[in-house]
């Protein structure tokens, strides 16, 4: 690898997508960093300098993407594994597991994922009953799209002694809470190294081939295991690929700075899901009894955000809805209170999914320089009138859900992501969902949302330096086959000044629905080319 970084490159003959020259054709990278952009005729100056020339014949070259919240070998699992996010009724997810389960006689547990019953016909998930049977009586287990609930054969529960005893365990359904990360662990625990590296691999190719460059990897006590998490660190050090930064959920700092990671933060959970009814609500379910649960209190919070900023980490918590993301904000308040504004600001504080809020919530939001680490996805997947949102909260309440223009109108730096498997890694649909919004008044501009993709991720890992293709920047890029570049901006006034080439507007591919999306060719990690696309 070094040897490579050491290797001098010039692109030209394209579109290089940078704000320091809006008509930028050119790019040189040297030492794995971005070295110098501009105009064809100067990069006429350096061809005979340099080691390699990529001719890029129109292409456009950008900021590789940033996946600012992935679980990375769930989602390779996904890949290699049992895909479910397609069935279409009941019938279709049986067919699947049977023939799944066929095909592998020999794995000791089956992982599938993606059923999501309020698509089905038949509006109820499948039974463990019917699951047995399927299966022939194997360990199977099979989370619903959003992760927070999952349907288990009778020979997984076996494995987890006294799980019937366990909140969340409720026979016939599926199981949540504490009894559903008891069987997820014994799920995990039982694949055997050589399956998890398989699937850690995967994901990283996969995330490649889409043009990431980094991976922020959200790994936690309840979500996968410390043999996962520290065995995906050390694959991303030693092979190619995307990086992987590490997010660690557990309130034990000392333990997450343990595993290498840069936080006690992700997917802390303060709450749950929507669609398992168990994020955290001010007012109880439209379609459901109670309002959720919570898993963290603000005096929790608080204590973490103090211990998490004396140590010199970042601290973030999963908070989905209102009384869950109210909770994480008083808590972080009082941490200011303790150890003054100026020292919580710095320390970068992360709140991922941020999905119920309020305009007192985003205000404080800016003014305790929290990111909002967000998923568009799951406004193209569950909003709009007619969405699981509008189901669970009533469309009025659905309709305030993940309100980007306003966060970013307040100053709240904003990080996309997928949440992978939850939705796939797709960096331009994600810019698109957040561009066409379901709710017209939280549509944000396609610069701006690609700025989230990229700059905003590594901001929100504490990195300004980076995410942006100006000299001095790590050569993450990405190189792209696309349509003509247009400037999208929800607001025409804004986009017909754009587009006039006095505002020096670098353009960006057409996102409008239903079009064709910008196909990947190449994907640079510090200089290194970690994907190219076959017969280019």
């Amino acid at each position: 690898m070094s040897a490579y970084e050491h290797r001098t490159v010039l692109l030209r003959g394209g579109e290089v997508h940078s704000p320091a020259d809006p008509f930028a054709t050119a790019m040189v990278v040297e030492r794995g960093h971005v070295a110098w952009v501009g105009s064809e005729g100067a990069a006429d100056a350096f061809a005979s300098g340099v080691d390699e020339v990529v001719d890029l014949d129109g292409a456009l070259v950008t900021p590789a993407f940033v996946d600012a919240h992935v679980h990375t070998t769930a989602t390779g699992l996904a890949l290699t594994g049992l895909d479910l996010s397609a069935a279409a009724s009941l019938t279709e997810a049986a067919d699947a597991i049977r023939a799944y389960a066929a095909a592998r006689p020999a794995d000791r547990i089956l992982i599938g994922h993606g059923w999501d019953a309020a698509r089905w016909p038949e509006r109820r998930p499948l039974t463990r009953t019917e699951l047995d049977e399927l299966t022939g009586g194997r360990p199977l287990y099979l989370t619903r799209i959003d992760v927070h609930s999952a349907v288990v054969t009778t020979a997984l529960l076996d494995l987890v002694p006294g799980v019937r005893a366990l909140t969340g365990f409720h026979d016939g359904q599926p199981l949540t809470g504490d009894a559903h990360h008891a069987v997820r662990a014994a799920a995990y625990a039982a694949l055997s190294p050589g399956q998890r590296t398989e699937a850690q691999r995967a994901a990283r190719r996969h995330a490649a081939s889409l043009g990431i460059g980094t991976l922020h990897e959200c790994g936690g006590p309840e979500i996968s295991s410390e043999e996962d998490f520290t065995g995906l660190l050390d694959l991303a050090r030693s092979e190619p690929g995307p990086r992987v930064v590490g997010y660690w959920a557990d309130l034990d700092v000392e333990r997450a700075r343990a595993l290498g990671a840069l936080g006690a933060a992700g997917d802390l959970f303060a709450d749950g899901s929507l669609g398992s009814h168990t994020a955290c609500l001010h007012e109880p379910y439209a379609d459901g009894a109670g309002a959720g649960v919570a898993h963290l209190d603000a005096d929790a919070v608080a204590a973490h955000v103090v211990a998490c900023t004396e140590a010199g980490l970042q601290a973030g918590f999963h908070a989905i809805g209102d009384a869950a993301v109210d909770a994480v904000v008083e808590g972080v308040r009082a941490a200011s209170e303790k150890l003054g504004l100026a020292r919580i600001r710095a320390a970068r504080h992360r709140v991922e999914h941020a999905e119920m809020l309020s305009p007192e919530s985003i205000a404080a939001f800016a003014e305790l320089g929290l990111t909002a680490s967000v998923q568009p996805a799951f406004d193209a997947y569950w909003g709009g009138e007619d969405g699981m949102y509008a189901d669970r909260l009533g469309a009025e309440r659905a309709r305030t859900l993940n309100p980007y223009a306003a966060l970013l109108r307040a100053g709240v730096p904003l990080a996309f992501g997928s949440d992978s498997p939850v939705t796939p890694l797709d960096p331009w649909g994600t810019v698109r969902a957040a561009a066409f919004h379901r709710t017209p008044e939280h549509r944000i501009s396609v610069r701006a949302a690609f700025t989230a993709h990229t700059r905003g991720g590594w901001r929100a890992v504490g990195r300004d330096d980076a995410g942006t293709l100006v000299p001095g920047a790590p050569a993450d890029y990405a190189i792209w086959r696309t349509g003509e570049l247009v400037v999208q901006a929800p607001d025409d006034r804004v986009a017909r000044w754009s587009t006039d080439p006095r505002s020096g507007t670098p353009g960006l591919p057409d996102l409008s629905p239903g079009g064709e999306l910008p196909v990947c060719l190449r994907t640079v990690v510090l200089g290194q080319t970690v994907f190219v696309r076959p017969n280019e």
